[in-house]
Order: C-alpha cells, then structure tokens, then sequence
C-alpha cells in the first residue's frame, strides 16, 4: 500500500467510497450470519429440534466472548483510522501490535473461565436437564478455539480500518464456505452431532486466521507486523478500551437480555419456545449483520475526516448509511409480515416450532423499519471516538428499556410479553437516537465539535 493511500478517504465522493467499503462488509457480515445460520439448519435437521433450543441456549455465552471481542477490536480499528487520518502512522502502527496481543490475553482467561463455571453458566442461561447436553457439548469445542475467535475477528476489523475491505471481506467468506463444506460432514457423515458443527467453526476460523497473518507480515503495507509493536501501550490500550467499550457494554447487556428472554420463554413456553427464539433470532440477525456491514463501510470513512476535521464529508456519509439501513431493516419486517412460515421451515421441519417461530418473528420485527436509524446513530458516534455517546444509546436502549419489559410485561402477556418486549423498545431506542443525533448534526454544522483521541 502508498504510503498516502488512506488519503482517498478524504477526497473521493463519499457515495462511491460508502460502496467501496461497504459492499466487500455487507458481504461479509451477510456471510458471518449465514455462517451461524448455517449451524442451526444443520443441526436443526440433523440432530433435533431440541438441540436448536440447547444452541439458543448458547447465546449468551457468544455474546459475552463478543462483548470482549469487540472491546478490543471494535476500538482499535475505530483509532487506527483516526490516527491515519492524523497522519500519525507510527501510532496506527503500534495500535496493530497491542491488538494481537489483547486479544490472546483477553481470550485465554475467557476460555479458562468460562470452562471452570460452564455446567452452572448454562442451567443460569436456562438449561434444563434435555437441553444442558446439546449445549454444553457446543460451548466445550467452541471455547477451545476462543483466542482464535478473538483474534480472528480483531485483525478483520484491523484490516478494514487499513484499507483492506476487501481482503477483511474475503476472510469471512472463507469461513462460511469452509464451515458450510465441514459441518455437514462431521453432523451426517462423522457422527459428531453438534460439536461436529462446533469443529467446522473452529477449524474455518484458524484457516482465515492463517491468512490475515500473511496478509499482515507483508512490509509493503503501510501497517503491518514487526518488532517493537507488541509492547502494550497504556494510551493505546486505554483509547481503545473506552471507544471499545460501547460494543463491549452493548454485547454484554445482550447477554444477560438473552438470558431474561430464554428464562422467560422457558417458564411460559418450554423448551421449544427457547429454540423458536434461537431462529427468530437467527433470522433477524441476517438484517442486523448487513446494517453492521454498511456501519462497518462508514466507519473508516467517518473516523477519517472526523480526524481531518472535515465534518461536511462526516455528515454526508452518516445521511447516506442511514438511509441505506432503512431499506434494508424495511425488507426485514416485510419478510418477516408475509413470510414468516415459509422462512422458519428452512431450520425445521417441526410443526409446533415452526408455529411457535412464526408467531415470534412476525411480532419481533414489527418495527423493523427503523431500527436501522437507531443502529446507524449508535454506531455514527462510536465510529468517531464519542464513547460516552455511543455507551449511553447502547446501554439505554438494553438496560433502561428492555430489561424492565422483559422483567414485566411477561407478568400480564405471559410468552407474547416476551416477544413484544423487544419491538416496543425499538420503537423507544429510535426516538431517543433521533433526538441526540440531530443536537450533535447541529453541532457540526456550526464547527463546534473536535478530535478527543
């Protein structure tokens, strides 16, 4: 890479740069969903219906090794692109290394933790005695390969804030196509059941992992490894850990939501109700995950001139991903209104789950339309280092709005209280986002807003 090439990101129309970053993300993240979907069709038909509600009972547990993930990754590759558009390469530089290393540190005492407590952490999450085997059998394999998951997924955000979507884009299909070719043969023709589909995910992940390091050991890139970068830096780590921190405090209230959801369902439903939620889930995150692709396309592209303080460009390419996320949370909820039966017997061919899903993903999805604002705005502010911004619309939206409703509305609609605990604070979180959004748009209009990192 030129040593000016990350420039273009201050001086090309912002509508081609939005697609040029976003498309090899769309791409990919639609991949990373399809690459969790394609776990629950796999097992969904190959092991049971009660195996899908012992993989939602993972959930939690995924959400909580993402918390960590993105407290790290998220926030280093948000600095990395305000440092390049500092100009300040030599930070950008060491940024990489601190990276590699939090990330093996902070992956090897989540895996020796969560393998000390795991029998207890699942029945907590909602496990009963018919599921606790499928999940646990899952989770076992998948915290085996943890310090790979981490890593994995930092240097994928590493290489997109450096100007690689492209090559970050194709990691991540390299993982679905080779989960997709692995775990059919480990479930069908191995035996292995669900932690045949937990190997496929490991094995695919240390594949891609491979490649990013040979990708990153190239000296002709403007970052990449080499010595005297892996020293921890006590700027570096903190900047990082506070823009990471709205992620990390966003995943992990998910995980406890997810543990309130299942428990919830679990007591007014069973356990079919919990692997109902397992595909509703599965499905809404194909939405959500091409939003986060078009966030993840705006991100070095608003932390750029954000850090060349040219808040014109910062303004047009927030309008723009905006109004490309609503179209696509849009086509969520109409799937979701006149197909969901049809969607939900893709995971199963049991009758009484599929009616249960139906029923979930119809009210779940209700307000789809704009939530895709709501996860644009969030993102907008971490993306260009307000964090406190950025940890207030995340953490309001899971701890002040949902978790009272998951806590009360259940108490009156029973199993329909949970499912329309979620769309209700969509609704609320959007008009919240909107308010704080269009103050800080004011802001940069006047001039009146500069770099804090």
């Amino acid at each position: 890479m030129e040593q000016n090439a990350p420039t273009v990101l201050g001086k090309e129309p912002i509508g081609k740069l939005l697609i040029q970053y976003s498309i090899p993300a769309i791409i990919a993240m639609t991949a990373s969903s399809l690459y969790n979907m394609i776990d629950s069709i796999f097992i969904g038909h190959g092991v049971g219906p009660l195996a899908i509600s012992g993989l939602a009972l993972t959930f939690p547990l995924m959400n909580l090794s993402a918390a960590f993930g993105s407290l790290v990754g998220v926030g280093a590759s948000t600095l990395i692109s305000v440092k390049l558009g500092q100009k300040d390469y030599d930070t950008a530089q060491k940024v990489l290394g601190n990276v590699i290393v939090l990330n093996v540190i902070v992956g090897v005492a989540f895996m020796v933790v969560m393998y000390a407590f795991l029998d207890e952490i699942l029945k907590v999450f909602g496990a009963s005695p018919e599921t606790l085997g499928y999940a646990k059998d899952f989770m076992e394999v998948i915290l085996a390969g943890n310090v790979v998951t981490h890593s994995y997924l930092g240097l994928n955000a590493v290489l997109r804030a450096s100007g690689h979507p492209r090559e970050a884009m194709l990691a991540t299909i390299f993982t679905v196509v080779v989960n997709a070719i692995l775990a059919p043969i480990f479930i069908f023709v191995f035996g292995w059941g669900i932690r045949g589909a937990a190997t496929a995910t490991v094995i695919a992940q240390v594949m891609a992992l491979c490649w990013q390091f040979h990708i990153l050991l190239d000296k002709r890139e403007l970052i990449h490894i080499r010595r005297g970068i892996f020293k921890l830096k006590r700027k570096i780590v903190v900047n990082s850990v506070s823009i990471g921190m709205a992620p990390f405090l966003m995943n992990l209230a998910s995980c406890f939501i997810v543990i309130l959801i299942n428990l919830g369902l679990k007591h007014h439903g069973g356990d079919l109700a919990i692997g109902a939620y397992g595909i509703v889930n599965r499905i809404a995150f194909l939405f959500v995950m091409v939003v986060l692709g078009l966030n993840q396309g705006m991100q070095p592209i608003a932390g750029y001139n954000y850090g060349a303080r040219q808040f014109d460009r910062v303004v047009e390419v927030l309008k723009k991903t905006i109004f490309l996320a609503t179209c696509v949370t849009t086509t969520g909820f109409l799937v979701s209104e006149l197909i969901p039966g049809l969607v939900v017997n893709i995971f199963t061919t049991d009758h009484e789950l599929t009616a249960i899903a139906a029923r979930g993903l119809r009210i779940v999805l209700m307000f789809y339309p704009i939530v895709g604002f709501q996860m644009v705005t969030s993102n907008f502010f971490q993306c260009i280092g307000m964090a406190k911004k950025a940890i207030f619309l995340s953490v309001t939206r899971q701890c002040l709005f949902l978790i009272p409703c998951l806590i009360i509305l259940p108490t009156f609609w029973g199993q329909d209280g949970v499912w329309f605990s979620m769309p209700i604070c969509d609704a609320i979180a959007s008009i919240l986002a909107f308010i704080m959004l269009g103050r800080e748009i004011r802001k940069f209009k006047r001039g009146e807003v500069k770099a804090t990192i």
